[in-house]
């Protein structure tokens, strides 16, 4: 009996660490397809999805079948369901109270870490308290409000908005006045950071990361699993910690319907898995969460052109994203469609010349035709002086990286259904004390729910 009681007790103790990653945009079609390429790629295959325990986790908001990020966070940390475009409150605007905070009262140190700006949507889920979460000022003061212990990823968007009811003064002055150890694209301060900084917010950019596609070495900018590890480094310490951590451009390159760039953030979201994984395999005592809080692009693995097959390793010949075509387009302003074949053949892989029949990146008729005729159109509108519209959820007018994003995809085998959020559930992942809590088919509600009773 005794034996039995300490295999019990164990089972139950709460964990002393938990770690939650969230994938904005990731569901299960962004989790394979990463995890099909890494297999074709020879590298090792997803940990995020070899994780013990796992659930489907149902997204929608109080107001809609397809949740925005704002509803979707607020869910994943407060427990309770509202409308689009709420943070951190319900839907008659009462404030909740986040896993965060519930884990700060409990005497752990809590840590928050993203790859876009630092006030976006998922992570001030676990700070903020706003009907709208383009109030960006107001959350910065939200953010300062919390006391928490560490945040990491992009700027704060609107950090000296002087227009807003509340203005107090810079948010980054303000965290320095506030006993923040603060510093901005300081690779340097950010590396010498140890143990008994103190209170710590480091911006890594001044908006966002770049796409992992993009990046062509991080000598200045820290990688996702570079805030993870100096996080834990940080936060670890006798009474435990928890740490949000998000992926948050996965979500952008599935409004672009980019599949190569999607995928290669998913990866980069799993390497800061890894760095929690061998964390833990030193400190059992942590938990290790990985869930979505919405599926984006309605990304399917299958195409009707490629019938049963899927080419996953035809996406290695892309190079770069299709936001850096865009800027590749406006800043050499090519005249002919033969100016911008180089570049297309260098990033994007494809060849305008050979057979198809012996290659399946050289263009057939077809894709040439509709390559050519989108840059035609695009150029029309250059000529006329509209300028696109840069959000990257927003609808584009121009068409030729949408095209070429095309073209690979259905090469590939990969379909689109959406250039915005679907209803698709998600997968929930989880590893250590407290992760066979993770079953069946959950609410995303229940994931907070589940951890507010594990940070206690």
């Amino acid at each position: 009996m005794g034996a039995v009681a300490l295999v019990s007790s164990v089972v139950l103790a709460n964990p002393k660490n938990v770690i939650l990653f969230i994938g904005d945009g990731m569901s299960t079609p962004q989790r394979m397809t990463a995890d099909e390429f890494a297999r074709k790629a020879g590298l090792p295959p997803l940990a995020l999805n070899r994780l013990s325990h796992e659930a489907t986790t149902r997204t929608c908001s109080a107001n809609s079948l397809v949740t925005d990020s704002a509803a979707a966070a607020t869910a994943i940390a407060c427990g309770e369901k509202t409308n689009n475009g709420t943070i951190g409150m319900d839907t008659t605007t009462n404030r909740l109270t986040s896993v965060a905070v519930v884990a700060k009262e409990c005497g752990k140190k809590v840590g928050i870490v993203t790859s876009v700006t630092i006030n976006h949507a998922t992570p001030a889920g676990f700070f903020g308290h706003r009907k709208s979460r383009g109030e960006g000022y107001g959350l910065g003061l939200d953010l300062l409000a919390s006391g928490f212990d560490y945040f990491a990823g992009g700027g704060l968007f609107g950090h000296d908005d002087r227009r807003h009811r509340e203005y107090r003064g810079d948010i980054y002055a303000l965290a320095k006045e506030a006993g923040y150890t603060f510093a901005k694209c300081d690779r340097a301060t950010f590396d010498a950071l140890k143990p008994g900084s103190g209170k710590v917010w480091y911006v890594a950019a001044e908006s966002c990361l770049p796409y992992a596609i993009d990046a062509k070495d991080w000598k200045d900018t820290p990688t996702l699993a570079e805030l993870t590890a100096k996080g834990i480094e940080l936060l670890d310490n006798p009474h435990g910690f928890f740490m949000m951590v998000e992926g948050g451009k996965i979500d952008w390159a599935g409004h672009a319907n980019d599949a190569a760039t999607n995928l290669r953030d998913v990866l980069a979201l799993d390497e800061a898995v890894r760095v929690a994984l061998d964390f833990k395999a030193k400190n059992p005592n942590t938990l290790i969460v990985v869930t979505g809080d919405h599926e984006t692009g309605g990304m399917t693995m299958g195409f009707g052109g490629t019938g049963y097959a899927f080419y996953m390793e035809r996406l290695a010949n892309q190079k770069c994203s299709a936001d850096s075509l865009s800027y590749y387009i406006r800043t050499r302003k090519p005249t002919a469609f033969d100016e911008l074949k180089p570049f297309l053949s260098e990033n994007f892989g494809f060849k305008f010349e050979g057979s198809g029949a012996s290659d399946p990146m050289v263009l057939t008729s077809v894709e040439k035709d509709e390559l050519q005729r989108a840059f035609e159109h695009d150029l029309k509108l250059a000529k006329a002086g509209k300028k696109d519209n840069e959000a990257y959820d927003a609808t584009k007018i121009t068409r030729l990286p949408t095209a070429v994003k095309n073209v690979l995809s259905h090469k590939c085998g990969i379909g689109w259904t959406s250039g915005a959020h679907t209803a698709l559930p998600v997968l929930t992942t989880a590893e250590g004390p407290g992760a066979d809590r993770f079953f069946g088919f959950l609410d995303n509600t229940d994931i907070a729910k589940i951890l507010k009773d594990l940070v206690k």
